[in-house]
C-alpha cells in the first residue's frame, strides 16, 4: 500500500465552518458571559441550560433554553437535561451525509455547530474531602456524553472544554465573520478527547481506592509534555520529557535551569535520581550524581 493509501484525511486552514448554533453549557462560568456576546454579535443562535443559561439571561444575553429543542423539561435535579436525541443528533449530524440531513429535518433536530462544556468539578470535589454521596454526584454524565460526541464529529463541529481557549476562537471568529478553520477543529478535538480521557481517570482511580483501598487493581495516569530533548539516550534517539498529572510534590519537572545547554535525556535521569537522594536526607545537604549513581 502507497504511503499516501496511509495518509488519514484531516481538515486544515482552508475548510472553513461557519457557525450558526451554539450549545452552552458550563460548570466554571469564567468568561462565558463575554464569549457569548461576541457570538450573539456574529448571529449566532444560543442554546443553554439551567444556571448557565440564568447567568447568560442576567446578561442580557438571548438564550433558547434547552427543554425548548427537546420537549422535556430539566428533571431529577438536573441529572436529565441534554441526555436527547434532539441535541446528540444536532451534534453528531455529518453535514456532508444526505441521510443525515434528512433524520435532522424528519425530527426537528437543529444542527449544532459549536458546543461550550466545562464538566462538573469532581476532581475538585473529591480532593476536598466531600462525602462518597456528594462526591458521586459530581460525576458528569452528560457533559462527556456530548464533548465526545462533538469531537468525533469534529469535521462538522467544533467543541471547546476550556474558558482559556474562548479569547483566541473569539479573535478568529470575528476575523472570519463566524467561521472556524479545520485545524482549529482538529487541535479542540483532540483537547477534548484528553480532558474525558483524564475526567474518567481521575473517577476510576477515585473509586478504585474507595472501593479497594489504597491499592486499586488498577491506576491510570496521564502525563503532560515539559518539552523537547536535545536527544535521547544516544545522540541519534529523538526524546521529550513528561511530568505525571498527579499533584505531587516537587519534581525535576518543576525545577528552573538557570544555566548551560538545553538538558538531554541523561541529564533528567541524573537530575531525577539527585532529587530522590535528598528526598531520604535530613536538613541542609547536597548530591553529586553521575551515570544516575550518587558520587
Amino acid at each position: 500500500m502507497s504511503s499516501q493509501e496511509n495518509t488519514p484525511e484531516i481538515q486544515g486552514d482552508e475548510d472553513l465552518r461557519m457557525i450558526r448554533r451554539a450549545l452552552v453549557t458550563v460548570s466554571d462560568k469564567t468568561g462565558v458571559v463575554d464569549f457569548c456576546q461576541h457570538l450573539v454579535s456574529l448571529g449566532i443562535e444560543i442554546l443553554s441550560t439551567g444556571g448557565t443559561a440564568k447567568t447568560l439571561r442576567d446578561a442580557g444575553i438571548t438564550v433558547r433554553p434547552v427543554e425548548d429543542v427537546t420537549g422535556f423539561p430539566e428533571m431529577m435535579d438536573g441529572r436529565i437535561k441534554t441526555l436527547h436525541p434532539r441535541i446528540h443528533g444536532g451534534l453528531l449530524a455529518r453535514r456532508s451525509v444526505p441521510g443525515d440531513l434528512e433524520s435532522c429535518d424528519e425530527y426537528g433536530i437543529p444542527p449544532i455547530d459549536l458546543l461550550v462544556v466545562n464538566l462538573y468539578p469532581f476532581e475538585r470535589t473529591a480532593a476536598s474531602g466531600a462525602s462518597f454521596a456528594d462526591t458521586i454526584e459530581q460525576i458528569d454524565i452528560g457533559g462527556p456524553a456530548m464533548v465526545r460526541a462533538a469531537a468525533k464529529n469534529h469535521p462538522e463541529v467544533a467543541v471547546v472544554v476550556d474558558p482559556a481557549s474562548y479569547p483566541a476562537l473569539t479573535h478568529e471568529l470575528l476575523e472570519s465573520n463566524g467561521q472556524l478553520c479545520g485545524d482549529t477543529r482538529n487541535r479542540l478535538a483532540l483537547e477534548a478527547f484528553r480532558r474525558t480521557a483524564a475526567y474518567d481517570a481521575s473517577i476510576s482511580n477515585w473509586l478504585g481506592q474507595q472501593l479497594e483501598g489504597p491499592f486499586p487493581a488498577t491506576v491510570t495516569e496521564q502525563w503532560y509534555q515539559v518539552g523537547g530533548l536535545r536527544y535521547g539516550e544516544n545522540p541519534h534517539q529523538e526524546a521529550a520529557w513528561y511530568q505525571r498529572n498527579d499533584g505531587d510534590s516537587f519534581s525535576i519537572a518543576e525545577a528552573t535551569c538557570h544555566g548551560g545547554k538545553e538538558l538531554s535525556y541523561n541529564n533528567i535521569l541524573d537530575a531525577a535520581a539527585a532529587i530522590d537522594c535528598c528526598r531520604g536526607l535530613e536538613g541542609t545537604a547536597a548530591v553529586i550524581v553521575k551515570h544516575c549513581l550518587p558520587c
